[in-house]
């Protein structure tokens, strides 16, 4: 698609219905994550984001691990209808999913370095973490994805890390499954940019 960076920020929006179809390969997909990791910058370079790509079977299996969870959390069977027939349509249905990790061996590192800043590299981690997100989610969608965030962290963390192995020091952030949308999303509403931005000139 290669829409100009404005556009495609513009365009980037949560897309909750999703197919199991790419209109990429899925080196594409590799080279997406790559890109993101080698370019958004991070404080000190500390470059503590980590990414995990679930497809095929893999993808499933997590949010087979996801609708497990909260089954067991559900207050209700009325509750957990709803809840599995999101994930079922939403985010299993697609084609992957994206984790995002932070490693804190990186960031407690950085810490014992600079101690100065020592209650600052935690959130100069998630704003790193936040940026990784960002340039790929608005990456996928320039590649004819739909995509969302979400955030079943911590329930899923012990599950996620005993499935794939994941190192312990990596902490994981957020989940953005994708696949080829069904439908678009609704319209988007702005509160006035007065209330946001100020400019002295």
């Amino acid at each position: 698609m290669q829409m100009n960076f404005k556009e495609t920020l513009k365009y980037r929006r949560s897309y909750y219905h999703l197919t199991n179809s790419s209109p990429v390969s899925d080196e594409a997909i590799r080279e997406i994550l790559e890109f993101g990791l080698l370019h958004v910058p991070s404080a000190f370079n500390s470059q503590s984001t980590r990414v995990v790509l679930l497809l095929g079977e893999h993808h499933k299996k997590l949010w087979m691990i996801t609708k497990e969870i909260l089954r067991k959390m559900a207050r209700s069977a009325e509750d957990f209808t709803r809840t599995e027939a999101k994930i079922d349509t939403s985010f299993a249905a697609g084609y992957g999913t994206v984790l995002f990790f932070e490693d804190t061996a990186v960031v407690k590192k950085l810490q014992a370095s600079f101690p100065t800043y020592k209650e600052s590299f935690p959130v100069w981690s998630q704003q790193t973490s936040a940026m990784h997100q960002l340039v790929i989610w608005t990456m996928l969608e320039d590649a004819g994805f739909g995509a969302s965030l979400q955030h079943y962290n911590p329930l899923i963390d012990k599950e996620v890390r005993k499935e794939w192995k994941i190192n312990p020091d990596w902490e994981l952030i957020a989940q953005m499954p994708f696949g080829s949308p069904l439908q678009q999303p609704g319209n988007k509403e702005f509160t006035p940019l007065d209330d946001r931005l100020i400019v002295f000139d």
